[in-house]
């Protein structure tokens, strides 16, 4: 009786991958990790001497004198008062100018985003032309041909709340953002599955009915935090009617107050810090937004449309 001997087959051996390893390349070696840590204090003291010696430059101009910094922050100060009232008047002057054109840039937006969807061929070229035209054209240059044009209309802004130079900004900043949330909307809308605009057609709904009752709430989830980050892009932009002067925004009145206390460090420092604070608000805003979208509403990613820093 032959016996059969049964071999068992080789198993895989899987090996072991170095951490840190990749498919574009290995895990560095102890001598690279050594050159690597080498090379990183290096560039950290050239950074901190760079600092030193910025630091020391402006020492010896005197900005960390007492004068400069005390109208900010300290409240024994005899200008604290008055410097961050004429601060706080800006603010309230930008976030005014800000809201408004947020406000007309989402509806004419919408507007011209829903009239481009819904459009035939040769109708939709004019507006093809518009949002290319003015998504081309620099923010700062809409205000300034906004207040030309309407000097040669004939056009007398003065009468409404505000006056004409806080509605120069508020429309030159909604020429430039309300096409670009125009594309914010026709990519929203675009990036739905087709089948969701074939179903509501052959239920018998218009195409009209179609966008506004189906696929706009469901492209708005997609688009919001676009919407959101495009805010930030309009908050910073109030600072360019700086070319046109008279309206004391926050940059506008930072630089009077420059110029009575000349610390031009310490204030547009200051500046700088209420602007981010409130761009970093509002983006972490979009942040939030977009993660509570992203457990709630599936596999949809935000968009970014070209044009603008979204």
């Amino acid at each position: 009786m032959s016996t059969v001997s049964t071999v068992e087959p080789k198993k895989k051996v899987k090996k072991a991958s170095s951490p840190g390893a990749t498919v574009l390349f290995d895990a560095p070696g102890p001598r690279a990790r050594q050159r690597a840590r080498i090379f990183s204090v290096i560039a950290l003291l050239l950074v901190l001497a760079i600092f030193a010696l910025a630091a020391k430059k402006l020492n010896d101009s005197g900005q960390f004198e007492y004068d400069k910094w005390g109208p900010l922050f300290d409240p024994s100060n005899s200008d604290f008062t008055v410097v961050w009232e004429r601060i706080g008047t800006g603010l309230k002057n930008t976030l005014t100018a800000a809201g408004l054109a947020i406000v007309l840039s989402l509806v004419i937006g919408v507007i011209i985003g829903v009239l481009r969807i819904s459009a035939g061929k040769y109708a939709r070229m004019p507006l093809i032309a518009i949002i290319e035209l003015l998504r081309g054209l620099p923010v700062i240059l809409a205000i300034y041909l906004t207040s030309r044009i309407a000097e040669a209309a004939g056009l007398d802004l003065s009468g409404l709340p505000g006056g004409e130079l806080l509605w120069f900004l508020v429309i030159g900043l909604t020429a430039y953002n309300s096409v670009i949330i125009a594309e914010i909307v026709r990519a929203g809308v675009a990036s739905l599955p087709r089948g969701q605009n074939e179903a509501a057609l052959s239920l018998g709904l218009t195409r009209g009915q179609s966008l506004r009752m189906i696929l706009l709430p469901q492209a708005i989830r997609v688009m919001l935090p676009a919407l959101i980050s495009q805010l930030v892009v309009i908050l910073k932009d109030t600072s360019l009617i700086a070319i046109l002067g008279g309206y004391l925004e926050l940059m506008r009145t930072s630089g009077i107050l420059i110029q009575n206390l000349r610390n031009p460090i310490q204030m547009y420092l200051v500046t700088a810090i209420i602007f981010i604070l409130f761009n970093y608000g509002l983006t972490k805003l979009a942040e939030y937004i977009q993660r509570r979208l992203s457990r709630t509403g599936g596999p949809q990613k935000p968009i970014a449309v070209a044009g603008g820093p979204l």
